[in-house]
């Protein structure tokens, strides 16, 4: 008698747990979106696992993309229709958000004759002769990098790639943005390692799910090497929640992060993940310290640093190519590059004690900006 009413009791709550009287709303993106491609977050009580569990036990069978670990609890997948009701049926998620799809927004230009960002900005700060950020590693989520390129003096690798793409950089944005941080002859740190995570493909677009399953690699890699680590994210899309928390969450498992403002000429404070509190989020400038006029701008921008006529490495068959971009991208790996130095020299801080020091540092110097936002023009020390 007793096991029957045992498993009576089972029965009842297995269904009141997979059927909820109420449909969970879907989260609309504001752009682009991948076709039947969902972000499903799950309540903070739910085992990952046992919601699989009872979810293919259903005879549902979703494709799941990625079931992330540290940076999201949840996980990505595409649900056709039937299985797209069943799971906003479920008492297990908080809620489901379309998979948005994002691109890089930069300026390329076809000269090479303005000086590099080291030379414009060697009068305004100190550059580290000291160790450059040795034993420090660098992640660029980014197109990937051209690890051969000289500049990087066998200080890249290939980590991860997300989106099914080729372990290569045919874009040249992320290559750039690597050396601006560590290249030799383009950037700061100089004994810093930079690390791939492709997360776009070669035509500079890609999917927000991929962007958080590279955070994800990031936070794993971080604690596995226990060596001082800087997230650089030079992407920013409308506000889409699942990717601010993904970083939020890096933050506070002791990544470092820089992202950038935007290229959009208004408020960062609708920008995702530009407007995480937690993150360093970078605008650019010309080289007379002027707001570039494509830059967000407001309170969630901590300093500016160089995003105008930037010369870094570029991909291309002799490993030595260069290009001259613009944009907010080019400002934010150079602040990490920063970032490296200071913990090669000084040793390694929290996130948040390292950000304080970095605008404790800065010099007020920058104009053009709008009411409300900072005036920082980012320094090393």
């Amino acid at each position: 008698m007793y096991p029957v009413l045992l498993t009576s009791i089972f029965s009842i709550i297995s269904t009141s747990l997979a059927a909820p009287t109420t449909n969970i709303p879907i989260i609309k993106h504001a752009g682009s979106v991948r076709l039947n491609s969902y972000i499903i977050k799950l309540k903070d009580s739910v085992f990952q696992e046992l919601h699989f569990d009872d979810l293919f036990s259903s005879g549902t069978h979703p494709s799941i993309t990625y079931k992330y670990k540290d940076a999201f609890h949840g996980y990505a997948a595409k649900f056709q229709s039937e299985e797209l009701r069943y799971i906003r049926q479920s008492s297990d998620v908080e809620y489901i958000v379309e998979d948005g799809i994002i691109a890089l927004d930069y300026d390329v230009i076809e000269s090479t004759s303005e000086p590099n960002m080291k030379a414009n900005f060697e009068d305004q700060m100190y550059m580290s002769t000291h160790i450059g950020g040795a034993g420090v590693d660098i992640y660029g989520l980014d197109t990937g990098i051209q690890i051969n390129h000289t500049s990087f003096g066998g200080r890249a690798r290939w980590g991860a790639t997300f989106g099914g793409y080729d372990d290569v950089d045919r874009n040249g944005h992320g290559t750039h943005t690597a050396a601006t941080a560590v290249g030799d002859s383009f950037g700061v740190a100089t004994s810093s390692n930079i690390i791939a995570v492709k997360v776009l493909g070669d035509s500079a677009i890609g999917q927000w799910s991929d962007v958080i399953a590279g955070i994800d690699f990031v936070i794993t890699q971080a604690a596995q090497s226990g060596r001082p680590t800087i997230a650089t994210l030079s992407l920013t899309g409308f506000t889409y929640t699942p990717v601010d928390i993904a970083v939020a969450n890096a933050i506070s498992k002791g990544v470092h992060f820089t992202v950038a403002a935007g290229n959009w000429g208004v408020d960062a404070s609708g920008s995702s993940p530009a407007h995480v509190e937690e993150a360093n989020t970078i605008g650019a400038v010309d080289s007379n310290k002027v707001r570039a006029g494509f830059s967000n701008f407001g309170a969630s921008i901590d300093v500016w640093a160089l995003g105008v006529n930037v010369t870094s490495a570029w991909v291309g068959p002799a490993g030595t190519e260069t290009r001259v971009l613009s944009g907010t991208s080019m400002a934010t790996p150079f602040v990490a590059g920063i970032l490296a130095v200071a913990i090669g020299d000084y040793g390694n801080k929290s996130p948040a004690d390292l950000s304080k020091d970095l605008k404790a540092n800065a010099r007020p110097v920058v104009t053009g900006a709008p009411n409300g936002t900072t005036n920082l023009l980012v320094s090393q020390w």
